[in-house]
C-alpha cells in the first residue's frame, strides 16, 4: 500500500451513514411503504441498529454521495428521514450500552481491510 493509499484510507475518509427515519403506519399502504423503505435499505447494505436506524460503512464522500442520492430516489411518500455521517475514527467514539451493560465499541467491517 502507498502512502497514497494510507492516506486514503484514512479512518477520517471512512465514514459510516445513518439513516434515522419515523414513518406513518396508520394504513395498509403506510405500512407497505415503511416495510419496502427498510428492505431498500437492507438490500442497499445497510444494517439494522435498531429498529428505526440503519447504518452502513463507506469508504469515502463520492461512496456516501451515492447511497445519499439512492435513499432521495426511494424515500417514501410520507415520514421523517434524516440522513447523518460519521467518520470511522467518531464511530469508533460512540459508547454503545446493551441490556445495561456496555458493549465493546465497533470496527469497521473485515472486508475494506483487504483494499
Amino acid at each position: 500500500m502507498s502512502a497514497g493509499d494510507s492516506a486514503h484510507l484514512s479512518g477520517y475518509r471512512l465514514v459510516w451513514i445513518f439513516v434515522m427515519f419515523d414513518l406513518p403506519v396508520g394504513t395498509k399502504k403506510e405500512m407497505r411503504d415503511a416495510t419496502k423503505f427498510r428492505e431498500f435499505l437492507l438490500d442497499e447494505g445497510f444494517e439494522m441498529s435498531q429498529f428505526s436506524v440503519y447504518a452502513r460503512f463507506c469508504n469515502g464522500k463520492d461512496v456516501f454521495e451515492r447511497n445519499l442520492r439512492r435513499i432521495e430516489t426511494n424515500l417514501p411518500e410520507k415520514g421523517e428521514v434524516h440522513v447523518l455521517t460519521f467518520t470511522d475514527r467518531q464511530y469508533e467514539a460512540v459508547v454503545r450500552f446493551s441490556s445495561q451493560r456496555r458493549q465493546k465499541s465497533r470496527k469497521n467491517p473485515d472486508q475494506l481491510a483487504m483494499f
